[in-house]
């Protein structure tokens, strides 16, 4: 016990004298927890320009042109009567969208008839789309109900009932309570993984042959930056930027240590197929953004080919993402995820096999 607690110290202190492991490690997770929120602030687009083409000029357009007006998600950039000067302007990127106004549009309202305002909005941007689609809907149903409140008299036209949306969990519907919950476990993998491989890759170059309390050693020691890492992001972080947190404090408690257990004994096997520390940088680099986007919070995974469906099930960290989501943002029970931690728990006891089997065992 005692060569373990000496050799658990020893890997601290070999972390603080290599500056690119502790940089890796330690620094960059409280770099990133900084660094991502704050690029995603703001949470929403907003005053997002558009250009409105009124060819009736009546005050029905009017009034949905001073509606569009008082909407936060939009600005206003140009009225006009032409609709190709309008089309114009947004391929020349002056503008992200057009709201076409046709010249028999109040004769529609007072007949009831459907059809008439036309949206048309660049796709470039897939936030901007949602967000000026949302103000401009909202905008011209008030117009809408407005106007045809004053034809109730002579016409049998009722505005459909609206659709109110209400998020469940990501109440503010913003872009950094959705991207950074997600992102936050793949920053501990990718760092926990890269140090290690750094470490034990600069260890192998010199003929290292690690005794049983020196590998023990490690693992706790790159176990506890780990679980300290998570609970600092999912904690701390998440309460500082408001991000939705909390949901199954309980359950999160059970996860960290068996995620962190898992992604320790993977990065123990990647060390021990390297030959240098550098190494582990050309591996990993180009790695991570494909990790995420296998863990379907960018893309659904059932919308993924087949083959891909079946690999991507095999990375800890598609199980690992889903999981903190499901405890962390939506609350879910701990019995319902289970299948992912019996999944993670698996994978530990097999990483760790094989760790030691090449890095003690076959060592000697």
């Amino acid at each position: 016990m005692a060569k373990f607690f000496y050799y658990y110290i020893e890997t601290f202190k070999n972390i603080v004298k290599n500056t690119s492991i502790l940089t890796t490690v330690i620094l960059s997770v409280f770099f990133y927890s900084f660094f991502y929120p704050i690029a995603y602030k703001a949470e929403h687009a907003e005053s997002l320009p558009i250009i409105i083409v009124d060819e009736e000029q009546s005050v029905v357009t009017s009034t949905i042109i001073a509606q569009v007006a008082n909407s936060p998600d939009v600005k206003i950039t140009a009225i006009t009567g032409n609709f190709f000067e309008a089309e114009q302007m947004v391929r020349n990127q002056k503008a992200d969208g057009i709201l076409y106004l046709p010249d028999n549009l109040s004769n529609s309202i007072r007949r009831g008839e459907v059809g008439g305002i036309g949206l048309y909005i660049s796709t470039a941007y897939f936030l901007k789309t949602k967000e000026i689609g949302l103000g401009l809907a909202t905008a011209i149903e008030n117009a809408i109900r407005e106007q045809a409140a004053r034809f109730g008299q002579v016409s049998h036209f009722k505005p459909e009932l609206s659709i109110h949306q209400i998020p469940l969990f990501n109440t503010l519907s913003g872009y950094g309570s959705y991207i950074f919950p997600a992102v936050a476990p793949v920053i501990i993998h990718q760092t926990i993984i890269l140090g290690l491989g750094m470490l034990i890759g600069g260890f192998r170059e010199k003929n290292w042959q690690p005794s049983k309390s020196e590998f023990w050693g490690i693992f706790a020691c790159f176990f506890t930056i780990g679980c300290l890492g998570c609970f600092y992001l999912f904690g701390f972080i998440f309460w500082v930027n408001d991000y939705p947190h909390g949901g199954n404090f309980w359950g999160m408690l059970l996860a960290v240590p068996i995620f962190v257990c898992c992604i320790t004994a993977l990065g123990l096997v990647f060390g021990s197929l390297l030959d240098m520390s550098e190494r582990a940088g050309h591996f990993l680099v180009f790695t991570s953004i494909p990790l995420f986007l296998l863990t379907g919070i960018a893309w659904p995974i059932q919308s993924m080919p087949l083959w891909i469906q079946g690999f991507t099930w095999l990375l800890p960290s598609t199980h690992a993402v889903q999981l903190f989501i499901q405890l962390n943002q939506m609350g879910t029970q701990t019995y319902l995820v289970l299948p992912k931690l019996i999944f993670l728990s698996c994978a530990a006891g097999i990483f760790l096999f094989i760790a030691y089997y090449r890095l003690v065992v076959r060592a000697k």
